[in-house]
């Protein structure tokens, strides 16, 4: 089950922000939206591509409101929201189409607000309806997502959890410097200030080891030390677990008692107010994973993929909205999990890509006993940044994409200078995800995964039209996935 605040305070303001949000649609219908994933999966490049798609007429053939002309304009509004940042979208699409560089990973929540004024397909409808959704798009870190579940842990539950998964795998070697001082630490004698500190900047460094690209792990709570923000160095943020004994109570004024004490304050400052202005308002939910860089690094990432997916998941409650539920505890009723990147593969992959992330979800659905409805799976590209073309090779044509590699990217021992258009073959997923998974559980040693070649690309150089207008940000498949988080809607 997905945490939950159980104290009134906090169950009458999540109330009374569905009543103030369940009033302003009657007058603007509206759907929040909430944008995540886990690290480096291309949240901010989804949203950029999604408004410039609606904005300036994209190729969105399953996207069925704009395929059947029911859609007449798309504008952006101020968001409702007066104390959350604006999601810079203009400063995005330069970065993607002028400059041609990938825009910064989101560091912080951000909103935009996007409307569309449409014909009902019903004509019923049409008598009632206004014709017009604004959609509010919040965009937060993948890692602010799974905090949520530190709401129904305790401290010894966290420490305990935490240092046991420490001691697993790669991050045994990671984790050996915060490790041993946690170790060393006396968590009876009095809290000192500097030994807390030296303790949360280990653990802080450990969880940055984790996250950097040559790993890619992704189970990383708490989120917030990866991301302090303007709460960097507030005790809040200054705490780590601790090697507790399996039974007792810490001491006043003792070091376990500071630790104990900054963990709950960082539930109280840091996770609660996000779960109760934010997440517990959102209707739609889309979760971006990078599923081919954890296969490109290896079963223990590939793992970790599954044990964060199990975490995000529990979070959410698919299921129908009533009005009652929308006015006092709104639902998440779709979410939606997309492996990103398919362009770094050929077309003939991208079944496999999906079937692997697929793979993946049911997994996680298994383990936390929840149903799967409500809940979908797809491989798409926000911006496709290469092509397909195919080259003959010892008498055999293998299948290539073409695309213009970032600058200091390595394959094959070759450096790329970020100008140079080159064709690479990606590689093949497993056809059969089940037996792939079923291998990496039995821990052979020495497994290898199927090999890809994960080259980070340019974006693309985009054409322009007659008038110097330049076209859409090309994609795959980020028209169907509007049309599952948005298009029931707009019926």
């Amino acid at each position: 089950m997905p945490p939950r605040l159980t104290s009134f305070a906090d169950d009458a303001r999540i109330a009374f922000d569905n009543l103030a949000d369940r009033a302003s649609g009657l007058v603007n219908p509206t759907v929040r939206l909430g944008v995540t994933g886990l690290s480096r999966s291309g949240k901010t490049v989804f949203i950029s591509s999604l408004v410039h798609n609606l904005l300036h007429g994209g190729r969105l053939p399953l996207f069925e409101p704009v395929q059947s002309g029911r859609v007449s304009a798309v504008r952006l509004e101020p968001q409702p929201d007066d104390a959350v940042p604006r999601f810079q979208y203009e400063d995005h699409i330069r970065a993607l189409v002028k400059d041609r560089i990938w825009p910064d990973s989101t560091r912080a929540i951000s909103e935009l607000r996007i409307t569309l004024d449409y014909q009902s397909a019903s004509g019923w409808n049409r008598l009632f309806s206004p014709g017009r959704l604004s959609i509010d798009i919040v965009d937060y870190p993948g890692e602010w997502l799974l905090d949520l579940p530190l709401l129904g842990k305790d401290y010894r539950t966290f420490s305990e959890e935490t240092i046991a998964l420490a001691e697993t795998g790669v991050r045994s070697e990671l984790s050996r410097e915060w490790l041993a001082l946690t170790r060393a630490a006396d968590i009876h004698a009095g809290a000192d200030e500097m030994i807390a500190r030296d303790l949360a900047t280990a653990f802080a460094d450990y969880l940055k080891a984790c996250k950097a690209d040559e790993r890619s792990l992704s189970t990383l709570p708490p989120g917030r030390l990866l991301l302090p923000g303007d709460l960097d160095g507030s005790p809040a943020l200054t705490f780590a677990p601790l090697a507790l004994p399996s039974d007792g109570r810490p001491g006043r004024g003792s070091l376990w008692t500071m630790m104990e004490r900054r963990y709950e304050a960082y539930k109280s400052v840091v996770v609660k107010p996000f779960f109760r202005e934010h997440f517990a308002r959102l209707d739609r939910q889309i979760v971006l994973v990078d599923a081919l860089q954890a296969m490109n690094r290896g079963p223990e990432a590939v793992q970790d993929l599954e044990r964060a997916l199990t975490d995000v998941l529990a979070c959410f409650r698919p299921g129908t909205n009533s009005l009652l539920s929308s006015l006092l505890g709104r639902r998440i009723d779709r979410v939606l999990v997309a492996a990103t990147k398919a362009d770094h593969l050929h077309h003939e992959s991208h079944d496999r890509l999906d079937a692997l992330t697929r793979r993946l979800v049911d997994r996680a659905i298994d383990r936390i006993g929840m149903a799967g409805a409500g809940i979908d799976v797809m491989a798409l590209a926000s911006v496709r940044a290469t092509r397909e073309a195919t080259v003959r090779r010892d008498g055999h044509e293998l299948p290539v994409i073409v695309g213009t590699p970032m600058d200091g990217e390595t394959l094959a021992g070759e450096r790329f200078d970020g100008q140079r258009k080159t064709a690479i073959f990606p590689g093949d997923l497993p056809e059969d995800p089940e037996s792939l998974f079923d291998r990496i559980a039995s821990g052979v040693t020495g497994l290898q995964l199927p090999d890809v070649n994960v080259v980070r690309f340019r974006p693309p150089q985009l054409e322009e039209t007659g008038g110097g207008i330049k076209l859409s940000v090309p994609h795959i498949r980020l028209d169907r996935a509007m049309q599952f988080l948005f298009g029931d809607r707009l019926a």
